[in-house]
């Protein structure tokens, strides 16, 4: 959660700076969730998200230098540079989809992919208050239900949808009602233990093959919904200050680690020491790695082809592109 929080708070430093461009939509404040949910699966499974997606890659394998490249558009990125703050992969993790609540559907796929392999797999499916209103949701809900497809639906409730409040934007806030004829869960999604065990109850009831399964993290970001948003012209700075000191995920845990002598001031410390130095030294690969070449644009259209032409933004320019 160290490592996520330190990464986010340098990316919208580099932001800043102009150094990474365009979208980026920043994680700190839900760490918890992220962290909590990877605690509760294996590897092998399955896990798509929408374009708050920097927490997952790094849960799922990716490291903060691949990430921290990523977003600055360099070679080196874990998708070489072309995919930017909402466009990350890594194995068993479908991304950032930055089209809201799109990958819900594109989750019970997989999900329905892990039935018909029949290894025991499923999908954690994430999206956020703001896409809970989607039709697209709805007639997943129900596909899924119909084959008993081992996915948990998971809705990050962060309190905005953008710049609109919950209670604005939904006739019902009670976001793990809205399956309906699927079981659901309310957790503390600012508590990385609650959210482990709710996921762990979740996966299991996922396997057993009783079909889908929905929770609600109730969360928060602390910065805007993406860098382009101040976030405090729809709310209070003083709510955003109360929430960071009564339930930030991070001191909560440290708190509960230090009253049970789990931990010692001065092994978080070290753990804070190491954190910042690897987002330093992230940062410094990040700002100094090439970009990619432009011969590389067209690459990997397809997964398995003979090389093609690709037209460029003219007729008479052509482009390669290689699988």
């Amino acid at each position: 959660m160290q490592t996520m929080r330190r990464m986010e708070l340098k990316a919208d430093q580099l932001y800043k700076q102009k150094i990474i461009r365009g979208f980026c939509h920043l994680y700190d404040g839900q760490e918890a969730c992220a962290v909590g949910i990877e605690a509760g699966i294996n590897l092998s499974d399955h896990l798509i998200t929408a374009y708050r997606a920097h927490g997952y890659t790094l849960t799922r394998g990716g490291t903060v230098r691949e990430i921290m490249a990523e977003l600055t558009g360099r070679r080196g990125g874990i998708a070489k540079g072309k995919g930017g703050s909402m466009h990350m992969y890594t194995k068993h993790f479908y991304g950032g989809n930055g089209i809201v609540g799109a990958q819900v559907p594109l989750g019970a796929g997989v999900a329905l992919a892990c039935k018909y392999q029949g290894k025991n797999e499923l999908c954690v499916c994430l999206y956020g208050d703001g896409a809970a209103n989607q039709g697209q949701i709805f007639e997943t809900y129900n596909m899924a239900s119909l084959w008993k497809l081992p996915c948990i639906f998971i809705c990050e409730n962060n309190k905005y949808g953008m710049g609109t409040s919950v209670e604005r934007a939904a006739a019902s806030t009670d976001y793990y009602k809205r399956g309906d004829f699927i079981p659901g869960l309310r957790v503390d999604g600012m508590d990385v233990l609650c959210v482990r065990e709710a996921t762990k109850f979740a996966a299991e009831h996922c396997r057993s093959g009783k079909g889908p399964i929905l929770m609600e993290l109730q969360t928060y970001r602390y910065h805007g919904h993406s860098m382009s948003d101040p976030g405090v012209s729809y709310r209070t700075r003083e709510e955003i200050q109360e929430v960071r000191s009564k339930s930030d995920p991070i001191s909560l845990l440290k708190d509960r680690m230090l009253s049970n002598n789990m931990a010692s001031v001065e092994e978080l410390k070290e753990i804070d020491v190491e954190v910042r130095k690897e987002i330093e030294d992230a940062a410094q690969f990040a700002t100094t790695d090439p970009e990619p070449p432009l011969e590389d644009l067209c690459n990997h259209i397809f997964y398995n082809d003979p090389p093609l032409e690709v037209r460029g933004t003219n007729p008479w320019s052509k482009l390669k592109s290689i699988s």
